[in-house]
């Protein structure tokens, strides 16, 4: 005993570094299992930032009228409201959520409520400039837990986000998993209505 305390003393940094590594090649082995025992999405994951979004939702979401909506941190609640009913989408299937201040924030804000209700699998709906990061965050917060996803974009005209933010959230999506703690606290110039476009 005192021999293996000895060793992770000496070798610490190496430790951790392996059980991170463990910790990652276990999400894709549970988006595996998911996928396979959920193989088609069972609730809509919109994200906030911008009406033509939820638009793009209420849209989609008439195809599948026994899927509930979920939209984080969007437009303000009647005007949300107003766009789901113009396209016959009932309130009840519709949960409006405004706890997340950025993208990172929109999983982990959402994701123990998912489970609570046992989405395993969600249809992931946001613009096409902003679905490289919001994939690589999905990929991490939700794998952890075992839910999957499949990406739908809105059509932009906007370029692709840099590499940079993509690594930051990506950053900030190992943080919480390790920690709980997403780091959006630490950002004092967090902006609420324009979150999504950081």
């Amino acid at each position: 005993m005192k021999q293996l305390q000895s060793y992770l003393k000496k070798y610490w940094f190496f430790t951790v570094v392996g059980l991170f590594i463990v910790l990652l090649s276990i999400i894709p082995i549970r988006l595996a299992i998911t996928s396979y025992q959920n193989p088609f999405p069972q609730a809509i994951f919109t994200l906030g930032g911008g009406i033509d979004r939820e638009k793009f939702t209420a849209q989609f979401a008439q195809y599948f009228p026994n899927l509930e909506i979920w939209v984080s941190s969007g437009t303000n609640k009647d005007q949300a409201k107003s766009v789901f009913q113009a396209f016959g989408i009932s309130n009840q299937r519709l949960h409006l959520d405004y706890r997340a201040v950025d993208t990172v924030t929109n999983f982990t804000s959402l994701v123990s409520d998912f489970k609570q209700r046992q989405i395993q699998h969600l249809y992931l709906i946001t613009s096409d400039f902003h679905m490289p990061r919001a994939k690589v965050i999905a990929t991490l917060v939700l794998g952890s837990q075992g839910i999957t996803f499949t990406p739908l974009s809105v059509p932009s005209n906007r370029p692709k986000e840099p590499l940079m933010n993509i690594l930051r959230d990506c950053c900030r999506s190992l943080l919480w998993i390790l920690t709980g703690r997403t780091g959006a606290s630490l950002n004092s110039y967090v902006i609420y209505s324009s979150y999504a476009f950081r």
